[in-house]
């Protein structure tokens, strides 16, 4: 039965995104406002982000409608830490940023008791316009939080390097591992570079090489992917392929870690080392992607000497590589906030093809909605076939499995751990 339900689950959202491609917009994407446009109040979303233009312009949008609401952004500071504390504090906010990890998590539950529910029908809000992989539900199948971004994993790719050099964008494992030797050859000091110098970030090089590799095998197997959630030793050898290919790329100098221990920074300096021009790939993930056109203007080299690039799957075995699809930013609306009802009415109004498709483009990531427009930096991921995207919200992958993956991956490329004392390691690895 198990196998079964693990099967299904996979079809189905096979199912949902068979359609990717369409460009089709649904009809109930019109809105229509409800209440009263001469009112008059206060709405404030917090996350993480330190500025979110692309919501601000959805303000503004909003205010054609309703042009007496008074809608804004706030960062907060160590937000994981300082949201249950503004969440039960006087000037609570209307929304927030969420994770899939806060459900059913004792660290989130005060969160969690301020959520509202969003699979109310009598909101109205077309969570049908968002691809199903990417909404997390409880045990009762309600929802929420609602995706407003998607993210995956690759590699920032310098196309004026492959033109100049006269080599073909790899596609498989083998060709990966050609064209680095060939940019060894021809003089390129670091053919492959990327965030090195703390395991915590999931957008860590090794972590970015080898978590979708694990999460490919575990989507295979039910049981493996339960011993991994329970973070038994014996799913620690499904970690073995993704290991190999860091230790292998490392091994071979096509990564060097003292060079990208030097990035120092798993953001802007990333983006910065990148626009230099002599990388010819720069492992990553979609959010980091998303800051790459601020940061051009940053970069004077990049301004001396632009160049082309692109976002592109690491083609980790030799049937390529994987689109790992999943939420980026969810929002989650505070049920005892003030202006309840308006702010059902924003998110009534944002949660439309349109409208996430519109902040996707200017956000620089990728939209939830079932269109699925990719932005030109993310057009090969078009290109994955479908038995190669993989949703971990989908196949019921926790959290905990992906920090196992993720260290073990830093601690391997790092020499730290051999592969098979990392593989043992698994469950107690931190």
């Amino acid at each position: 039965m198990k196998k079964i339900l693990f099967i299904t689950l996979n079809l189905l959202m096979i199912a949902t995104l068979t359609g990717c491609g369409s460009k089709e917009k649904e009809t109930s994407d019109v809105f229509t406002p409800t209440l009263d446009k001469k009112t008059s109040c206060n709405i404030r979303v917090v996350g993480n982000y330190s500025n979110f233009e692309a919501l601000e312009a959805e303000f503004d949008r909003f205010n054609v409608y309703y042009p007496y609401v008074n809608l804004e952004y706030v960062k907060l500071d160590n937000y994981e830490t300082t949201l249950p504390t503004v969440l039960e504090g006087n000037d609570k906010p209307n929304i927030f940023f969420s994770e899939s990890k806060m459900m059913n998590n004792k660290s989130y539950v005060g969160v969690v008791s301020h959520m509202e529910e969003l699979s109310d029908a009598e909101l109205k809000i077309n969570l049908d316009c968002i691809r199903s992989n990417l909404i997390n539900h409880d045990e009762k199948g309600k929802i929420y939080m609602v995706p407003i971004f998607s993210k995956t994993y690759g590699a920032l790719v310098n196309k004026n390097i492959f033109r100049k050099e006269g080599l073909e964008l790899p596609t498989t494992w083998t060709e990966l591992l050609n064209v680095c030797a060939s940019f060894k050859e021809k003089g390129y000091d670091n053919p492959i570079m990327g965030y090195s110098k703390d395991k915590k970030p999931s957008s860590g090089l090794m972590n970015a090489i080898a978590y979708p590799y694990f999460i490919a095998e575990l989507s295979k197997n039910k049981e493996a992917l339960d011993l991994a959630n329970n973070l038994d030793p014996q799913a620690g050898e499904y970690m073995r392929k993704g290991l190999t290919a860091v230790k292998t790329l490392v091994d071979n100098d096509y990564v060097n870690m003292e060079a990208c221990d030097q990035i120092g920074d798993n953001y802007e300096k990333l983006l910065l080392r990148f626009f230099e021009g002599d990388v010819p790939m720069m492992v990553c993930n979609g959010d980091i992607v998303s800051g790459a056109k601020k940061r051009e203007s940053k970069s004077d080299p990049f301004k001396a000497n632009p160049f082309k690039y692109s976002f592109y799957p690491i083609p980790v075995t030799e049937e390529g590589g994987f689109f790992i699809d999943s939420p980026s930013v969810e929002f989650s609306v505070n049920k005892d906030c003030d202006n309840l009802e308006m702010t059902n009415e924003f998110m009534r109004f944002l949660i439309r093809t349109n409208e996430l498709d519109e902040m996707a483009s200017q956000k620089g990531l990728i939209a939830p909605t079932k269109t699925v427009p990719f932005e030109p930096n993310y057009a090969a991921f078009n290109e994955v076939p479908i038995e190669r995207t993989i949703s971990p919200e989908v196949i019921g992958a926790k959290d905990t499995l992906a920090t196992q993956i993720r260290i073990a991956s830093y601690m391997v490329g790092k020499g730290e751990l051999t592969i098979d004392e990392a593989i043992a390691k698994y469950g107690t690895l931190e």
